[in-house]
C-alpha cells in the first residue's frame, strides 16, 4: 500500500484545496492530511476563521480523504514518522522545498519522496488569501 501525506491550513475550503487533495490521493492507495495546528497557522501569519478542530472535521468529511490529523504543536516532522508516507505532497505555494523535505527525512532514516502538485487555475479565486480579500473588501 502507498500512503500519500498532504499537508495545509485549510481555513477556507475551496477547489484549489480539492485539486490538491484529488491530484495527492491519484498518487496512492491511502490520503493521510495534516492539518495545521492553529499556533503553527498563526505563527506563520494566518488569520483564522476557523480553529483546529473544525478544520480538521471539515477536511475528514472529504471522499478523497482516508484519514485527518492535527500536526505537531512541536515539530512538523514528529506528524510524518507517526503516519510513516511514501509520498509527501505539497501545494504549489506551499513555502518548503522538496529537497529540504526529502534530506530531513534521509536524515531521520526515511526514504520519503515528495511531489509538489500543480496550481488549480480554473477558478478566479484559487486560494484562500484571494477569498479572505475578497471576504474583507465586502463586509
Amino acid at each position: 500500500m502507498i500512503k500519500v501525506m498532504a499537508t495545509g491550513v485549510f481555513d477556507i475550503l475551496h477547489p484549489g484545496h480539492i485539486h490538491y487533495l484529488n491530484e495527492s490521493k491519484k498518487l496512492g492507495d491511502y490520503l493521510s492530511v495534516v492539518v495545521a495546528r492553529d499556533v503553527t497557522a498563526e505563527k506563520n501569519g494566518k488569520k483564522l476563521f476557523f480553529d483546529e478542530n473544525s478544520r480538521m472535521k471539515m477536511v475528514s468529511y472529504l471522499r478523497m480523504v482516508d484519514e485527518a490529523v492535527l500536526g505537531s504543536k512541536v515539530d512538523m516532522f514528529d506528524t510524518v514518522l507517526a503516519i510513516e508516507p511514501n509520498i509527501i505532497t505539497l501545494g504549489y505555494d506551499q513555502k518548503f522545498t522538496q529537497s529540504f523535505i526529502e534530506e530531513e527525512m534521509e536524515r531521520r532514516g526515511m526514504n520519503v519522496k515528495v511531489v509538489r502538485v500543480s496550481p488549480y487555475l480554473e477558478e478566479k479565486y484559487q486560494n484562500s488569501s484571494a477569498i479572505r480579500a475578497r471576504l474583507m473588501k465586502e463586509i
